[in-house]
């Protein structure tokens, strides 16, 4: 049975998000302003920080992410995401206690968040765009190293991924993930990673008889 929801739990997350949304906004965006950046332009340096963190998240969390690589860029991504939001609410309120005086090395680090954002994001882009089998080695590369491993998953096993591999070439024009592949067969993802190789072995030598 679901439990039910509990409002008061709900609206302090909710009163609580707010608050601090806006005051990391108002603290990011003063931050801007105090190292030279125009009042107009100011609201992008938080804008860039939160929707660096949201995007960071996301690719981390969500289901689609068929790349472990891209999830583990992701997850240090928007850890440190939030880790730049908290270092500069924090340099702001410095600077307004006059306690840390505004340098051009800080200058320097403000102006070059953008634009360090955008490299990072750009190659969370690219990795979310692949998956386990893109980052895999060339075929053939290993058949020396794994040819003991063609029964890996014992002759039936290995027929089901041959089958599942097929189908999913089919409907979709390239090879099926390791995750898919697990679930399909409902192995570990050591065996799943195991019947891959020795699929990938098998087509190089036909293909390369």
């Amino acid at each position: 049975m679901a439990s039910r929801r509990d409002w008061w739990v709900i609206l302090g997350m909710t009163v609580t998000a707010l608050a601090a949304a806006i005051s990391s906004f108002s603290g990011l965006h003063s931050l801007a302003v105090a190292t030279g950046w125009p009042e107009a332009l100011a609201p992008l340096l938080p804008f860039t920080i939160d929707a660096y963190a949201m995007t960071a998240t996301r690719v981390w969390l969500s289901k689609a992410t068929g790349s472990a690589a891209a999830r583990r860029f992701a997850r240090w991504n928007a850890i440190g995401a939030i880790g730049l939001s908290l270092v500069g609410n924090a340099a702001w309120h410095l600077i307004a206690a006059k306690v840390l005086a505004v340098s051009w090395p800080i200058v320097v680090l403000v102006g070059a968040v953008p634009p360090a954002v955008l490299g990072l994001l750009s190659h969370l882009a690219v990795l979310h765009g692949q998956d386990d089998e893109d980052e895999a080695p060339p075929p053939g590369t290993e058949l020396q190293e794994h040819q003991d491993e063609a029964d890996a998953g014992g002759d039936d096993l290995i027929e089901a991924a041959r089958a599942a591999d097929d189908a999913h070439r089919a409907e979709h024009g390239k090879p099926i993930t390791r995750d898919q592949l697990r679930k399909q067969l409902h192995v570990s993802s050591d065996r799943a990673s195991q019947i891959m190789r020795t699929l990938r072995n098998s087509r190089y030598e036909s293909d390369n008889p």
